[in-house]
């Protein structure tokens, strides 16, 4: 496993289900485009998952 991971908002949430939407928030992203490093560790993995559809990662 990497340490970080680069986290990418690649789509809007805002046709995501309501759960979906909130999780994106609480990754830290509010726009298109923006990226966020997060630690590498299974609750983010899990928020990363649940919104692929969404997001573009990274290993870093």
């Amino acid at each position: 496993m990497a340490d970080k991971l680069k986290i990418t908002l690649t789509k809007s949430p805002i046709g995501a289900i309501p759960k979906h939407r909130k999780t994106v928030e609480a990754l830290g992203l509010k726009k298109v485009g923006k990226s966020v490093e997060m630690p590498d560790n299974a609750s983010v993995r899990g928020m990363v998952t649940q919104v692929t559809y969404l997001v573009k990662v990274e290993e870093i």
